[in-house]
């Protein structure tokens, strides 16, 4: 069974849909069969990041709604062939229930070796249907205060729902690091009272989409399968740093 991790923030433009898809490209590029499923209903964005924009047949709704089989809904991306998307679509889905969604999952689970669901961000109805579907969580941030209080918000979420959570710090500026930041992305952490999983130094190539030679996702990748291996301690990585 395919280990699920939800990929979410508390507030939007932080990277979130980034970080899901470029972990998917690289652990697919490992051999891992991977499946990102788009749950930010209404503003739907993980097709365009993985360069799948315009491919997909039917999408997550229509397959809660009976109009295909689960395995119908996926699409494979043209250049990884272990990387699978389910889409959603541009329509606003309040009526689909976490029970609906979490029934896909389950179905698909045995193909797969790692579904990553991406969460829309807030703490609104969407984000308590994809908590519903995850054993696992991310929980992305930037340093700036507003992005850190809305993830302090969502990680009390978090914790009703039991979720392990780790904590990813995103787009940290070079500039800003060799002046010495406010706060580091340790002192997030503490902040956040979540372990450090990740500290991503901005990397301008990966709204490029040249995925494949990011370091700092082939070292979440290798993290994130190391993790598999031994007892969740909170693994730290800092990529890309000056």
């Amino acid at each position: 069974m395919a280990r699920k991790i939800v990929v979410t923030s508390g507030k939007g433009g932080v990277g979130k849909t980034t970080v899901c898809c470029n972990l998917a490209v690289q652990l697919a590029r490992k051999g891992r069969r991977t499946l990102v499923c788009d749950f930010d209903f209404g503003l739907n964005n993980a097709d365009v990041v993985l360069g799948m924009e315009g491919l997909a047949s039917y999408d997550l709704i229509d397959a809660v709604e009976g109009k295909c089989r689960a395995r119908q809904a996926l699409v494979k991306h043209p250049r990884y062939p272990a990387l699978y998307l389910l889409p959603s679509n541009r329509i606003p889905a309040e009526h689909v229930s976490a029970q609906a969604v979490k029934l896909i999952l389950e179905l698909l689970s045995p193909q797969f070796d790692f579904l990553l669901i991406d969460c829309p961000a807030g703490i609104g109805e969407g984000v308590h249907r994809a908590l519903a579907c995850a054993e696992e969580a991310l929980l992305v941030t930037t340093a700036a205060i507003p992005a850190m209080r809305d993830a302090d918000r969502l990680n009390g979420i978090l914790q009703s729902y039991r979720l392990p959570a780790s904590l990813v710090v995103n787009r940290i500026r070079r500039e800003m690091s060799r002046k010495g930041d406010p706060l580091t992305p340790q002192e997030i952490a503490r902040t956040l009272r979540l372990p450090l999983f990740a500290a991503v130094y901005e990397d301008e190539k990966l709204s490029e989409g040249t995925r494949e030679r990011s370091r700092a996702f082939r070292t979440l990748s290798d993290a994130i399968l190391a993790e598999g291996k031994q007892e969740r301690k909170g693994i730290f990585q800092t990529w890309g740093r000056p």
